[in-house]
């Protein structure tokens, strides 16, 4: 503080000096954000005093001509408020004697300060500081009278929700960078974002006289607007937004306002101000206003009656051929949002019904928008792609030749350089959709697809295009799981698929386990004439191996288990088993546990428990009591997922009721096991984890790798490995062992009386009376 009065002059020092000290003002930030150090505590007079000097000191020599990029200045005048306010908030009591100086100075600089961009972090700061002051209890007389409300209002709300050149600008020549911070809530330091928060804020203890003023303010801004539109358009827009600010309670990113202002009539303002707008006939007109009053529409699509949203929808499709990039934009938004709003009954609040006259003009302004100049890759408007053809599904069946021709150019083009990821996730779920919407009932239909997304599919596995392999794998994956059996060209593409290259990045493998997993359910005896089963379990190895990808190699040699021909499996399953229990010794963890397990199960269920227990023997005599005594009874408990547990259910009840050397070689642990069963059916799953598991290591990935994005419209159907055979597993867990006790009469009802626990007992002789059977 010394060297910036010694060097006050120095127009070279004095600049160092104060980006210095915007950087101990940061430190400080950081230093005091978690707790209030002693050290701060004990000198807080000293610091404080500092922060008041350099808030309102003035430097001609740190005064910048640049009017957008902020200066030492500006810079370290926020961090100072950012301070301050932090201190407001979280040390209220220590700091409530220095308060009242540091809101008059920062008044005095809100007040003084001017428009320019350069300003803007430094207001929102400042802003940002009052907004913390006012909504705290005991600060709240500093905001008691009228005229501080009114000056506040006039002096820093209503100038600072103006709309700037500098707006119009980021409007018109930027216009993602504008979306950005206007919808997508990147605006946290923008004055608007800082006005709106100060308002929400003097709501809380002043909520009446705050929406007296205000309203006040808005209707002279729209009468000012009424006299001349085309000059004082401005004056609407800082009306629309104050009111917006004015009436929404609260609100989510999901649902937009859940809750408004009972002073603020939100629809008849949506009647008196908005709704012009959407319905003028000049798409082209006032810009800024129609993406106003669409912003309106979706702020509060929860709040506004059916009636309403419904009415708007014709005028958002016109909207769509807006040259303006943000209204056509905001109008894609909007229809994607409002189909999305249900009633509170569960239907939506636009039914297909009224979406159906307006299929086709919707289709063409929605692909129209994608054809103008920097909307070629607009997120928004696919995602109402996509949300249109969720809406409206089998509507939809005529369009879908011309909406995957759409899709399909669109996917050659920007597979050449895939630069936006959501633009390219939503072009993926359309397809996805296009296909399940084209195939719900008529599968066959299939071909046609196929006939149209091969070629694309091919080039981009061609030349390699990391970004969409994983989804051209998960849309392939759901044509084949529409087939009935594998078709040629699929099989063609088999080996390929087995490629170690592939497999080593990790965003392919979920994909393309999933698509392993089709073409074992939809072509197996063709794996097994193509000789192709060692290369396939080959895969599994590598992937159980991995402590990270496991489960992916459950999720496949389940599937092999379960579609391919028990004959053609046999000479490998010894290896298989062999290479489990490796991987059990040498790196346990539970994940591995639940998945060996089901596993254990389904074998059990497919080729008969006495084949389980035999191939386990096989390895290692007597090796089955250990599987029993240190997995299924201490560890069934952590199995998780519905099919999952009802697998084991099932497995375990074939175990105890269908092979013989329970009853004698293990017949010790035939009644905890039992027991073990009935804990899966009743008592809730063991999600507790072992220490040394909480920081397993990440495998090593050098370089770049893409993520996985699953698609929800392309997800794998759970498949029913009993097909509908067991539809109550303690029904059939009672009927199995009313079976086994009418071969071993007299020899189950002792074994249950004196191994198994009273509780256990008790809810076994429940499913006997479901299933309305006695053991013998």
């Amino acid at each position: 503080m010394e060297l910036a009065k010694t060097h006050a002059n120095d127009p070279v020092a004095i600049k160092i000096l104060y980006n210095s000290l915007a950087l101990i003002c940061k430190v400080f930030y950081s230093l005091n954000f978690q707790d209030l150090p002693e050290y701060f505590e004990d000198n807080m007079q000293t610091w404080m005093a500092h922060f008041h000097t350099l808030l309102v000191d003035e430097n001609k020599l740190l005064v910048t001509n640049d009017e957008d990029e902020a200066g030492p200045l500006e810079l370290l005048k926020s961090q100072i408020c950012d301070n301050v306010a932090m201190y407001a908030q979280k040390y209220d009591e220590e700091f409530q004697q220095f308060l009242p100086d540091f809101v008059k100075a920062i008044w005095n600089l809100l007040v003084t300060t001017g428009p320019q961009v350069k300003f803007d972090i430094l207001v929102s700061n400042a802003i940002q500081f009052l907004a913390s002051v006012a909504e705290r209890q005991h600060y709240k007389q500093l905001f008691e009278s009228q005229d501080t409300l009114t000056s506040i209002c006039e002096k820093v709300v209503v100038p600072n929700m103006e709309f700037r050149e500098a707006d119009g600008d980021l409007f018109e020549f930027n216009p993602e960078e504008y979306i950005r911070k206007d919808i997508e809530g990147s605006d946290f330091d923008t004055r608007r974002r800082s006005a709106c928060d100060l308002v929400k804020a003097l709501c809380r203890f002043f909520e009446e006289p705050v929406t007296h003023i205000f309203s006040a303010y808005v209707t002279q801004m729209l009468q000012e607007y009424t006299k001349s539109p085309s000059t004082h358009w401005k004056n609407k827009d800082s009306a629309i937004f104050l009111v917006t600010s004015l009436a929404a309670k609260s609100k989510t990113q999901k649902h937009g306002t859940t809750e408004v202002r009972e002073l603020v009539n939100v629809v008849d303002f949506f009647r008196a101000n908005i709704a012009a707008d959407l319905q003028s006939p000049n798409v082209n007109e006032f810009p800024v206003l129609k993406a106003d009053a669409i912003k309106y529409l979706i702020t509060f699509r929860n709040m506004l009656p059916a009636d309403v949203i419904n009415a708007a929808l014709p005028c958002l499709i016109a909207l769509l051929k807006s040259e303006s990039t943000v209204v056509h934009t905001y109008a894609a938004l909007a229809i994607e949002r409002i189909f999305t709003v249900r009633l509170p009954n569960g239907q939506p609040a636009v039914p297909a019904e009224t979406v159906k006259p307006h299929v086709e003009a919707l289709l063409t302004n929605l692909f129209g928008a994608l054809e103008m100049s920097g909307s070629e890759e607009n997120e928004y408007v696919m995602k109402a792609i996509m949300r249109s053809l969720s809406l409206m599904k089998e509507e939809m069946v005529p369009y879908l030749k011309i909406i995957l021709g759409h899709l399909k150019l669109k996917l050659i083009l920007v597979a050449k350089n895939p630069s936006k990821p959501h633009f390219n996730h939503y072009l993926f779920e359309a397809m996805s959709l296009s296909i399940r919407v084209g195939c719900k009932s008529n599968p066959t239909e299939v071909t046609a697809f196929e006939t149209e997304l091969f070629p694309p599919f091919q080039e981009i596995l061609t030349t390699d295009v990391q970004e969409f392999i994983p989804y051209v794998f998960q849309i392939m994956s759901l044509m084949l799981e529409l087939h009935k059996d594998c078709p040629e060209p699929y099989m063609a593409m088999f080996p390929f698929l087995l490629a170690p290259i592939l497999w080593e990045r990790l965003g392919n493998i979920p994909p393309l386990v999933r698509l392993l997993q089709a073409f074992v359910e939809k072509g197996s005896a063709q794996i097994v004439a193509s000789d192709k089963v060692t290369p396939l379990l080959g895969v599994f190895q590598k992937l159980i191996a991995s402590k990270a990808n496991d489960h992916h190699g459950f999720y496949l040699i389940q599937t092999v288990v379960e579609h391919m021909n028990g004959a053609a499996l046999q000479p490998y399953m010894k290896q298989v088993f062999t290479l489990l229990f490796q991987r059990l010794m040498s790196s346990k963890t539970t994940k591995f546990i639940k998945g060996i397990l089901v596993f254990f199960c389904l074998y059990a269920v497919k080729h008969g428990a006495p084949a389980l227990v035999k191939m386990v023997d096989d390895i290692q005599p007597k090796m089955f009591g250990m599987v029993l005594e240190k997995l299924y009874v201490p560890e069934v408990q952590k199995v998780s997922g519905g099919m999952e547990k009802k697998i084991c259910q099932v497995g375990m009840t074939k175990l105890l009721t269908e092979c013989p050397p329970m009853l004698n070689d293990y017949k010790n642990f035939w009644v905890p096991l039992l027991q073990a069963l009935i804990g899966l059916f009743e008592l809730p799953e063991d999600d507790s984890v072992p220490d040394d598991e909480h920081f397993i290591e990440i495998e090593d990935t050098p370089g770049y790798q893409t993520a996985y994005s699953q698609l929800a419209f392309a997800g794998k159907h759970e498949t029913d490995p009993f097909h509908g055979a067991v539809p109550n597993a303690k029904v059939f867990l009672a009927q199995s062992l009313f079976t086994l006790s009418r071969a071993h009469p007299g020899q189950l009802p002792g074994m249950i009386s004196t191994g198994l626990d009273a509780t256990a007992a008790q809810f076994l002789q429940g499913y006997m009376h479901e299933a309305k059977v006695t053991l013998a």
